[in-house]
């Protein structure tokens, strides 16, 4: 919400604090202050109230009463004009439970003008064109105590008598901005005995403008249901700043109040006779009481405030307690819907004397971990599988046969596997076809999953020994296993950087050549490499080596693949002679 300085300062005697250090107040025991920004000679705060408050704090008022508390200044006492009023005709009828409160008072005799500067002022600070006298009060009370107004034109209504009640579906409203809308029985409204005024809570209608010629009008202030009326403001698409308030719950209680600073406001600036107020209120608010002790708000916050510090949180904030032998009675204020119970009370009393004020010390608390067995059985099983030169895959849960289905799957992957078998399979055979470009002379794969069956689930170990699959459960292949294996946090550093494989099939062929014994290999390494060009994308591996009749025998597998493109066998075999012409002009070697 946007916040004006000026108008903050004329609830206090005392000059405010700089509005720097006024909106570091604000953050640090109240509410975000997302901006600051100076308009004209005033500075605008752009509070973010949250929902827990809102019922009391979208307003200047609420606000200043925030300040007051963090600061510790007095707010000014609010007093109005006396003024005499009339006997009213105005009837008032409630048919809908959705209606809280509905205070009406007819002004007569009003002059609808441009509005005072500072009024004008006031609005535009805050982001508000301003309309005229009438409809600017309105507004302009609204931003101050945080309370919807609205007026209507009294002559352009049937007769001196307001309906509120659920709509119908075939009725429709022109709202002021012009729309039309559908209404049906979820939709409160403020209805005469023709026609629709106003959606309650949300937006007047063009029935009942207040416009240059008015002279007689209608004051509405009201409290609506808040999920009703938010309900109604999303149905119909209109979020208006009444339903800001109305949907975060506000007190009927403020209608009072509104009603005096509306009355007063208008007369003042618009002239005109006041009537009676006629108040319909079917189901008054009850003041809540809460009981809190030092001790309780001590336990909670981890502090050691005095009683004599709790109590000044109260008198700052305005509650009416009494206190004895350490627990108060905190007579609830009317506006104050949020606090509940003793915990909100607690955070009161931090958010005032300060959160720096919270010790930064961790609690000392005498625990001693539980292993979880399965996760410990998980981990010896990968442990020991991974030390006997195993390497771990995961595979597919999804499976085309089995006995568990599942909704909206692909319609070869319908069915919950019952095995891990079958995937490892799959992973195996497609492990081998990769083995060169791996350079593993054997695949040993090992999964540790879930396995599902009609009567529950399971977790099994499957691992391979050459081409058979075994499979059995987690607990069984850890029942032999003698393991000091310890769950511990382990850091490990990464040096090796990712590189992308080609997605282009490989080719592999292997070079054996008889060399003098005692020569080293390294030369034909070396050779391979110079004349591989950069399709060799894998250093030549070492997969074989005997010694015999004097004469050692290397062998070599070389890896080519492209990552441009699918290589052909010609490609390869010319460099593959290209090698062996290389190999063959060494006189004491001999390609076997």
């Amino acid at each position: 919400m946007k916040i004006s300085y000026n108008w903050l300062q004329n609830y206090f005697e005392e000059k405010l604090p700089d509005p720097e250090k006024l909106s570091e107040g604000i953050i640090f025991h109240s509410f975000e202050v997302e901006s600051l920004g100076k308009i004209g000679d005033d500075i605008v705060f752009d509070v973010k109230v949250l929902p827990d408050r809102a019922h009391d704090c979208l307003s200047h008022w609420g606000i200043a009463k925030e300040i007051s508390a963090i600061f510790n200044l007095k707010l000014k006492e609010k007093k109005y004009k006396d003024f005499k009023t009339a006997s009213t005709n105005l009837n008032i009828k409630i048919e809908s439970e959705k209606c809280l409160r509905y205070m009406g008072r007819v002004v007569k005799d009003v002059k609808i003008d441009k509005s005072p500067v500072w009024l004008k002022n006031r609005l535009e600070t805050i982001g508000q064109k301003s309309i005229n006298n009438i409809v600017d009060a309105a507004n302009f009370v609204m931003f101050d105590i945080g309370q919807p107004i609205h007026c209507f034109d009294l002559d352009k209504l049937e007769s001196e008598e307001i309906i509120i009640r659920n709509g119908k579906s075939e009725e429709r409203i022109t709202t002021l901005d012009k729309k039309e809308i559908n209404l049906d029985e979820s939709i409160l409204v403020i209805a005469d005995k023709r026609d629709i005024l106003a959606i309650a809570g949300i937006k007047g209608g063009m029935k009942a403008e207040v416009d240059n010629n008015t002279k007689n009008i209608i004051i509405e202030v009201a409290n609506f249901d808040a999920i009703s009326t938010r309900k109604a403001s999303k149905k119909i698409g209109i979020l208006t700043d009444a339903v800001k308030r109305y949907e975060n719950e506000i007190s009927p209680e403020l209608c009072t109040q509104t009603m005096d600073k509306i009355t007063n406001l208008i007369l003042d600036i618009a002239g005109g006779n006041a009537e009676e107020i006629v108040d319909i209120y079917p189901k008054k608010l009850k003041q809540n009481i809460v009981f809190v002790s030092v001790e309780y708000i001590n336990k909670r916050l981890g502090t050691y405030f005095l009683k004599e510090e709790i109590e000044s949180v109260w008198e700052k904030l305005g509650f009416e307690y009494e206190e004895e032998n350490g627990e108060f009675k905190i007579l609830v204020p009317l506006l104050r819907m949020d606090i509940i119970g003793q915990h909100d009370l607690v955070e009161d009393v931090i958010k005032i004397l300060g959160y720096e004020r919270i010790e930064g010390k961790l609690p000392k608390i005498e625990w001693v971990p539980k292993i979880n067995e399965k996760f410990y059985n998980i981990s010896v099983a990968r442990n020991k599988l991974l030390n006997d030169g195993y390497s771990e895959v995961m595979t597919y849960s999804f499976r085309n046969e089995g006995k568990v289905e599942v909704l909206a799957s692909a319609s070869d992957k319908n069915f919950l596997r019952t095995n891990l078998s079958d995937g490892l399979k799959e992973s195996l055979k497609l492990n081998q076809l990769n083995a060169p470009l791996l350079e593993m002379k054997e695949i040993k794969i090992f999964e540790i999953g879930t396995i599902f069956n009609k009567n529950g689930e399971e977790i099994h170990v499957a691992y391979n020994e050459k081409k058979e699959i075994k499979e059995i459960s987690l607990e069984e292949f850890c029942k032999d296993i003698n393991s000091d294996f310890k769950l511990e946090t382990k850091n490990y550093e990464s040096k090796s950087a990712f590189k992308p494989w080609s997605v282009y099939p490989f080719i592999s062929r292997d070079v054996a050549v008889w060399m003098p014994e005692g020569e080293n290999g390294d030369k034909l390494k070396q050779i391979l490499i110079e004349n591989g060009t950069d399709l060799l994308i894998k250093e030549p591996y070492l997969f074989d080596s005997f010694t015999k009749d004097r004469k050692t025998s290397y062998a070599f597998r070389l890896v080519f693949q492209s990552f441009e493109r699918t290589l052909k066998a010609e490609e390869v075999e010319e460099i593959m002679v290209k090698i062996s012409n290389n190999i063959s002009k060494n006189s004491s070697w001999q390609i076997r």
